[in-house]
């Protein structure tokens, strides 16, 4: 199914012609409305009369997180506030958060998108919706809410918290999909099941997920225990929010809503583009965004893009899946790791379930990761709990890790559910590194 045949498949060149006309109008719009942007280009001895086709794009400064920092709370934004009809905000936990405005349009548009994504997992006015990211300042929550009363299905506002009460919701009125992280997917699995409520109890069929990083085999756990096909999600509330690309059922990469959102890779450490298939840093530029466009702006998310068209008939480019970050990335003597290596690894292995959690730290002048696992709780019952089996377990896991990582990792595995849980984004890295 496909709920905007013409745009998603709309044939390459007519994509870039489109994606042209509104690069040259957003720019022409930031420049006369924000000075931020208009500064930029005056000192790079641009006008928005240079930007007339997608190819010009090159010319354009790129924005970064601290920009709009820097521009807290509205220096960054274009349209006036009489115009803004809703506020998101990062954590801002390290630092200023940053500050999105959406007029009317924006949140039309973002509804839309959301709409393309459900219907793309196969979502119809007939489902019942279980949206459990969180709701307020984070855009998870409200943005899949929108898209699902745009598309015309029952959206039950679930949020995170109360995870039995949501579980008996989810049973007894049917749900079939559900939004939220991975990690809460897992998270309410462990609690049907602890509940006593079988699989077969519930109809979810479609699972959304995103937020956080995750792999193929988290996938398959998450398939296997909610008996769901999990379809990934992506977006950035400074972009928009959930709705920036979205998997179809092909499963080969996730389409970008590329009339809205025009992609780049780029090498994060020479700013140069990257070839259609190499992995580099996703660049996201708004093209009809009204409260706050950004040009250029650096997701610090690494990933590979490609533009051949997709079995299922949508045209738009396709990127991977998020292999890292190019700023959160470890650095660990030298070595760049990233919590997926990890993870794939760790479930590679069935002894270990998908909890873990990296402990980064400095012993003198050397730096250190140690590696918390929990084990799942049937071989924990066959014996666990005694010294030998965890410590054949721990080497086992270091062995693998050494060959992935090309470092040595100190590895605890530790006993079911004693790493905390968490019901939003979970933290999966400790860096104790930069603390005095």
């Amino acid at each position: 199914m496909i709920w905007n045949k013409t745009n998603e498949c709309m044939p390459r060149e007519q994509m870039r012609a489109l994606q042209g006309e509104r690069l040259h109008r957003i720019v022409e719009y930031v420049y006369h409305n924000v000075p931020f942007y208009r500064d930029k280009l005056q000192q790079m001895g641009i006008t928005p009369d240079d930007i007339n086709t997608v190819d010009d794009i090159v010319k354009l400064p790129f924005t970064s997180k601290s920009d709009l920092r820097e521009n807290y709370p509205f220096g960054l934004q274009a349209a006036p506030m009489s115009e803004i009809i809703r506020i998101h905000a990062s954590s801002g936990t390290t630092g200023s958060p940053t500050i999105v405005g959406y007029t009317r349009q924006d949140i039309g548009v973002w509804s839309e998108c959301m709409a393309r994504c459900l219907t793309a997992y196969g979502i119809t006015r007939d489902d019942i919706f279980s949206v459990a990211y969180g709701y307020g300042l984070f855009t998870g929550g409200l943005g899949v809410h929108y898209g699902v009363e745009n598309l015309g299905a029952a959206v039950l506002p679930a949020s995170t918290g109360n995870t039995e009460k949501h579980v008996r919701l989810i049973r007894d009125l049917g749900a079939t999909g559900i939004a939220c992280t991975p990690s809460y997917a897992l998270h309410l699995a462990e609690t049907m099941e602890t509940m006593g409520i079988a699989r077969e109890e519930i109809r979810l069929k479609v699972g959304v997920f995103g937020a956080e990083p995750w792999t193929e085999n988290m996938r398959s756990e998450i398939e296997s225990r909610l008996g769901v096909k999990a379809y990934n999600l992506y977006g950035l509330s400074e972009i928009m929010g959930p709705c920036v690309s979205y998997e179809c059922t092909e499963q080969n990469g996730s389409h970008i809503n590329e009339d809205h959102f025009y992609p780049e890779i780029i090498d994060p450490v020479t700013l140069e583009a990257k070839a259609d298939g190499e992995q580099g840093e996703l660049v996201f530029t708004s093209l009809t965004k009204q409260g706050m466009p950004l040009l250029r702006y650096r997701t610090h998310d690494l990933a590979s893009i490609t533009r051949e068209p997709c079995a299922c008939g949508r045209t738009f480019a396709r990127m991977s899946k998020i292999v890292g970050r190019s700023d959160d990335m470890l650095i660990i003597r030298g070595i760049n790791v990233f919590p997926s290596q990890v993870e794939s690894v760790l479930l590679s292995m069935p002894e270990c379930a998908p909890r873990y959690l990296l402990i980064v730290d400095r012993e003198g002048n050397l730096d250190t990761l140690t590696v918390q696992v929990e084990v799942r709780q049937e071989y924990f019952d066959q014996g666990f709990d005694t010294l030998t089996p965890i410590t054949d377990l721990e080497k086992k896991i270091a062995s693998k890790l050494r060959s992935v990582l090309s470092i040595s990792a100190r590895v605890q595995v530790k006993a079911p559910n004693s790493i905390e849980r968490s019901q939003g984004k979970s933290k999966f890295v400790i860096d104790r590194r930069n603390i005095e």
